[in-house]
């Protein structure tokens, strides 16, 4: 039988390896050392790099495995076991010395997230979960915030950097919240602001535009920290489907009903 909690510490290990990589390299990229992979999408050789000793690594850790990999540095499917791989999520913090950016893994085995870990690096502080353990950072348990006035609640989420289809609508949800909570905080790392939410720092975020390398390992830690992740529909398509919502047992349900019905023409059937 495999052993979760054993391979979630052995990722943790190897996300802390690399992220002193990560750690060393910042702000040498300089322009020559940054590619566009589209608009306003960037990537670094220290993400490649750091990819790389990733794969390597976990690799070791369970070879029969295969990977979703954010910058394509591996991607074998895997018959039982896949790992879903971003290197640097927060990119653009990182190219421009914005203390904010993470390592975000998650093991699935069939359709069914396992283990997830993410590496905020400046803050040093691992956040990770596993099947029939709990949700930790740096070896303590932690849980979704018990807040339950909305009108209190810190959300955060994400600017859409690509895909402006839906941008008068996401300005709607922005307006409504900036009214009726405590405030929105933009990170630019989704790993980051799963992580904060699982430990209660934020109440809820939400943000579409999404990829899984951003959200897989993040939002497996909410959930196992108590908290709710779904889709804009309600459902659990948030892995592939782009777009979520994470938060504790209230301000989801109030994320959920304002997005639904400001994206209605989009969204809701």
């Amino acid at each position: 039988m495999i052993d979760y909690h054993k391979i979630c510490l052995d990722v943790c290990s190897l996300s802390r390896a690399t992220g002193k990589y990560i750690t060393e390299e910042g702000g040498k990229p300089g322009q020559k050392g940054i590619e566009h992979k589209g608009e306003h999408n960037y990537v670094t050789y220290v993400d490649k790099t750091a990819e790389l000793r990733l794969v390597q690594g976990l690799r070791n850790i369970l070879p029969e495995s295969g990977f979703i990999t954010e910058e394509g540095t591996a991607s074998t499917k895997g018959v039982e076991y896949n790992w879903i791989v971003d290197p640097l999520d927060g990119t653009t913090n990182f190219i421009h010395s914005v203390p904010v950016f993470c390592i975000s893994i998650a093991l699935v085995r069939n359709n069914e997230t396992v283990v997830g870990v993410v590496y905020e690096i400046n803050r040093d502080e691992c956040f990770y979960a596993w099947k029939g353990g709990m949700a930790q950072m740096n070896g303590h348990e932690i849980r979704v915030s018990s807040k339950q006035d909305f009108n209190s609640s810190l959300l955060a989420t994400g600017f859409p950097y690509y895909d402006y289809g839906l941008i008068d609508e996401y300005l709607a949800v922005f307006r409504h919240f900036m009214k009726h909570t405590a405030g929105l905080r933009r990170l630019g790392s989704a790993a980051a602001d799963l992580a904060y939410v699982a430990c209660g720092r934020f109440e809820g975020f939400y943000e579409y535009g999404l990829h899984a390398w951003d959200v897989a390992a993040g939002a497996y830690i909410v959930q196992m920290a108590g908290g709710i992740v779904s889709d804009f529909s309600g459902k659990e398509d948030y892995i592939f489907g782009k777009e979520l919502i994470a938060g504790n047992q209230y301000a989801h349900p109030e994320i959920l009903k304002v997005i639904q019905l400001l994206f209605q023409k989009a969204y809701i059937q």
